[in-house]
């Protein structure tokens, strides 16, 4: 792998990060998102350019305002790093990597191009967005989820024919958006939004049409896992220390993070949870 080109897409990543950081901080706010200068949130100066580096600026900065040294929220660099590490990642991915568990699926077949590096890109980017907004808020932006699923189908329509997707075996592609948020939709009805939100199951949608039913399935289950060890262990840790927050079962958790964490694990490592891809082939 050529180190300079990986090297490159982890620089233009963290200069994406920086921007999705803009969209976290001003989505729903009534703020432009396209323009407006970046400022401290405590003394309301404008920031430098110098300032503004993904990731440098901060480390640079000790983490604090150059101006009144109150401190910067580590969700900057973060989602910074974690960007440019996501788009690497995605580079090496489309070069043939990370195929330890199974099979490459219906998206390792595309070929590798502009178009294709981009596209993941915008979905992925989509993606981190919504994680950091549903931790903060609890809530996911209609805009972002519906432009997840929407290219996401068109994506799978332009690669596949409409005239394809609809003969077998690729219409279990086209119907995995509404078959993986059925399950959704309804926990939501029948609980009037107590046991899941309306947006998880938006979200599940494009995450049907983005991995396919045997991976979308595979998704969701590896996201309930992690979901329910994560809030297992936050109440347990909540026992043992009598302190924090006042964590109990019925608390809200953001579910979109671990749906997320699901789609990237089986992206990248192709993770056929309940075997359905044995089922599917006989």
């Amino acid at each position: 792998m050529d180190i300079l080109i990986w090297f490159s897409i982890f620089i233009f990543g963290t200069i994406i990060g920086s921007f999705l950081n803009v969209v976290i901080l001003r989505y729903g706010t009534g703020a432009s998102i396209a323009r407006g200068k970046s400022a401290c949130f405590s003394c309301a100066k404008n920031l430098s350019w110098y300032e503004m580096l993904p990731i440098i600026s901060f480390i640079a900065l000790r983490g604090k305002c150059k101006s009144c040294r109150s401190k910067i929220s580590w969700q900057y660099p973060l989602v910074e790093f974690f960007t440019g590490l996501l788009f690497s990642a995605v580079y090496i991915k489309l070069n043939g990597g990370f195929y330890l568990f199974s099979q490459p699926s219906l998206f390792s077949v595309f070929q590798l191009d502009a178009i294709s590096l981009f596209y993941y890109f915008a979905v992925f980017s989509i993606l981190i967005v919504i994680t950091v907004y549903d931790l903060k808020h609890k809530i996911i932006p209609d805009l972002l989820v519906f432009s997840f699923a929407f290219i996401s189908l068109i994506w799978l329509v332009a690669n596949v024919g409409l005239a394809d997707l609809l003969e077998s075996p690729y219409i279990f592609n086209l119907l995995a958006g509404p078959i993986l948020a059925l399950p959704f939709f309804l926990m939501w009805l029948l609980s009037g939004g107590r046991w899941i939100g309306l947006g998880d199951a938006k979200l599940a949608l494009g995450m049907g049409w983005f991995l396919g039913v045997i991976s979308g399935f595979s998704a969701v289950i590896l996201g309930f896992w992690i979901g329910a060890a994560v809030s297992l262990t936050l109440l347990l840790l909540q026992k043992l220390n009598l302190r924090g927050k006042n964590l109990t079962i019925k608390s809200e958790i953001p579910f979109a993070p671990f749906l997320a964490i699901g789609l990237l694990a089986v992206f990248f490592f192709g993770f056929d949870i309940m075997n359905l891809g044995v089922l599917f082939s006989q």
